[in-house]
């Protein structure tokens, strides 16, 4: 089986090639993505001489050459990862994401479309092909403290110009299946964590400015909720979703850890009093600062689904998967 993953050297699609990559060496990965300045190479030391591993370097919004790629390398199956994806970002330049996000995805799916049928729901072949997109559970909106948690039927709400991006794609790749016969699935992850994320996102950043004794910023008041789950374990539930036949079908995945960001900053700086301790603790340095446009307050999700039906359960507490985090970080920095 050839695959064809997006955006398979950011940050959740190179920890997830890694994972998969080994366990099904009977696959062929086509990594495909543009390098910006979120993907790195790096990321994916551990496959680059794999031989069921290739990178491809490309643009998903160019739609020839996405054809090429499905033609070139017989694509059977996409896993979709490649989007822009900080919602600092998004309103900062929202076109940027509209084209990444909206676009991008539209060019994937009507390739796939075009490499795979004949005509709507007659396939060219016997072969199983599968187009799964990774989504967020940014497109439900946002809770209050005493809402219920997201489940697969709540409505769309998004409020940034990212997760209305990623609500228009999860949009797409359902017009696909129902119109066309795609077999497709949607995953809406909550935030994950874990080695490798980009600099730029809440717990990385958190522990950088603290080792480096910069001050650590907290929207708002800090009391935000988040769900957080750790990397691997999303890895693991994708596995689950992709050898799945429920087609058509989205599953919620979470990590069943709400969590305020004010009490991730001062958890990761008790960790590190204890592994690197210095004069005063490093939550000294926490600082609030004005609060993110349209900032949503709560996610949460239920994850019954993909525990009922496929028995996905997370692997990883949250003690273990940040001290892994926390560890691999200072590293990085230099500690």
């Amino acid at each position: 089986m050839n695959i064809l993953i997006t955006g398979g050297a950011g940050f959740i699609g190179s920890n997830f090639i890694n994972y998969f990559a080994k366990k099904y060496r009977n696959y062929h990965i086509f990594n495909l993505d543009s390098l910006t300045y979120a993907g790195s190479l790096e990321n994916l030391r551990e496959v680059e001489s794999e031989e069921n591993y290739t990178f491809i370097k490309g643009d998903i919004c160019d739609f020839d050459f996405v054809r090429e790629v499905f033609l070139e390398h017989k694509i059977d199956s996409v896993i979709h990862f490649a989007a822009e994806s900080h919602v600092d970002n998004s309103i900062k330049n929202p076109s940027v994401f509209i084209n990444t996000n909206v676009n991008g995805t539209f060019n994937l799916l009507h390739n796939a479309y075009n490499a795979w049928f004949v005509e709507p729901f007659v396939c060219k072949d016997s072969a199983r092909h599968v187009f799964f997109h990774i989504s967020t559970d940014e497109v439900y909106g946002s809770l209050e403290i005493n809402d219920e948690p997201f489940t697969e039927s709540t409505s769309y709400a998004p409020n940034s110009p990212y997760s209305a991006s990623k609500a228009s794609s999860d949009m797409l790749v359902r017009s696909y299946f129902h119109t066309y016969g795609l077999c497709g699935f949607i995953t809406n992850c909550s935030n994950n964590y874990g080695i490798k994320q980009h600099d730029e996102k809440l717990i990385p950043t958190i522990i950088r400015n603290a080792l480096l004794n910069k001050d650590i910023p907290i929207y708002g008041d800090g009391k935000n909720i988040r769900d957080w789950l750790y990397v691997d374990d999303h890895a693991r539930a994708i596995d689950l979703v992709f050898h799945s036949d429920y087609f058509g079908e989205s599953f919620n995945v979470g990590g069943n850890c709400e969590i305020q960001n004010i009490n991730i900053a001062e958890y990761i700086c008790k960790a590190l009093d204890k592994l690197y301790p210095k004069e005063e603790s490093y939550t000294k340095q926490i600082r609030f600062v004005k609060d993110r446009a349209g900032h949503d307050r709560r996610y949460a999700i239920n994850a019954s689904k993909i525990q009922n039906k496929l028995g996905f359960i997370p692997q990883e507490s949250f003690e273990s998967g940040i001290m892994k985090t926390i560890q691999w970080y200072a590293k990085k920095y230099g500690f």
